[in-house]
């Protein structure tokens, strides 16, 4: 036998395999999330092999009480969807041995289903993470990082994981928040295409233990979704409110200008008279010099002054109707009276020709004669 003289037939012995770092997650939701919050855990769910699905959460049971959860299913890691009121989705990350956690707001959520890319990878495979400049320069930011990688990436021999790479998840800091993508890897050179799914983190909170305790940092540009709202309609109030007040301005500005045209004085003659206290109530206030604040009292305190005048119109304009009214039935009642007396003559007189015309047949036929008395 001529022994083997190319390097590739020399067989190697293969090393031992051992999962050392044995890293579990388990992933809740909350009764509140909507479809594709869903969607997105599922997302999440077949892109880490290490994960395992928890029964849905009940609203009775407070965040403390999924760390025994976590350690009676064996798991060292955790994360929990919360949703409120089918809108908003929070997340939070935890290390149930001796934390850190942090909770997240979850925004431009983009699933698998809704995006189709073109990209696609194994599933099992162990992705490569790559993070920011931002995740070394801040403190904060150097926390979450290294949460990042315990929980999306997948320890090497893990027995769901497949021992090669072909995707690669990124986390970028941009407008204080954290964007998620993912990407496979089409060659050796690095040619990537993006696979999905696509979601933003705005952090809120970073808290020593796992679900609580000491908050070790606290995000100050963080506005609340329901804030957010509510400064949302406030916005389009004051839309309105700035046309109220241009109207104002104009009606202010069109008085103090000269007549551009001659005025008829007869067209005054159907005008109502307005209260002195009203009018007076107009002219003490220019509106142009107030300020914005003192523009809106104001212009309040002018729309009250409006209703009392349409009040005072619609009073005096009743009370002409009523007068009115009352001229055309007093003309109509008396004529009434003249035709109840007409006709009450007429009835006594047919009445008074129906009882001679009795008496005249009692008389022919003797019916209406007395009987003789005996004696």
């Amino acid at each position: 036998m001529m022994e083997n003289t190319v390097t590739s037939d020399v067989l190697y012995e293969k090393k031992a395999e051992k999962w050392i770092n044995r890293q579990r997650i388990l992933v809740f939701a909350s009764p509140g999330i909507s479809h594709i919050d869903r969607h997105l855990m599922k997302d999440l769910l077949s892109m880490m092999p290490h994960s395992r699905y928890g029964s849905k959460m009940e609203k009775k049971k407070k965040l403390f009480e999924l760390n025994e959860i976590c350690k009676s299913e064996n798991c060292n890691k955790c994360i929990l969807f919360e949703g409120r009121l089918r809108r908003d989705l929070y997340m939070w990350i935890s290390n149930i041995k001796g934390g850190p956690s942090a909770k997240f707001l979850v925004e431009s959520v983009f699933t698998l289903r809704e995006m189709r890319l073109t990209g696609n990878c194994l599933k099992g495979s162990r992705p490569l993470l790559s993070f920011d400049e931002n995740f070394n320069k801040y403190p904060h930011y150097a926390v979450l990082k290294e949460l990042f990688i315990q929980v999306f990436g997948v320890p090497r021999y893990h027995p769901k994981s497949h021992p090669f790479v072909d995707h690669v998840i990124t986390f970028s800091v941009l407008d204080n928040r954290i964007w998620f993508r993912n990407y496979q890897v089409l060659a050796e050179d690095g040619a990537l295409i993006e696979i999905g799914p696509r979601f933003s983190l705005n952090p809120i909170k970073i808290f020593n233990d796992s679900f609580g305790g000491d908050t070790l940092w606290t995000n100050p540009t963080y506005i609340s979704p329901a804030k957010y709202r509510q400064q949302l309609k406030k916005a389009a109030g004051e839309k309105y409110v700035s046309k109220k007040i241009a109207k104002e301005v104009k009606l202010e500005t069109k008085a103090q200008c000269a007549e551009s045209y001659a005025t008829n004085p007869t067209d005054l003659v159907f005008s109502a008279e307005v209260p002195e206290e009203i009018n007076e109530a107009f002219k003490k206030v220019p509106f142009t010099s107030l300020t914005t604040e003192e523009k809106k009292r104001e212009l309040t305190k002018r729309e009250i002054l409006r209703m009392k005048q349409k009040l005072i119109l619609k009073a005096q304009a009743k009370e002409q109707m009523k007068k009115e009214l009352k001229k055309k039935k007093g003309g109509k009642l008396k004529l009434k009276k003249k035709n109840v007396k007409k006709n009450q003559k007429a009835k006594s007189q047919k009445a008074q020709a129906a009882k001679n015309a009795k008496k005249s047949t009692a008389k022919k036929t003797g019916k209406n004669r007395k009987p003789l008395k005996s004696k």
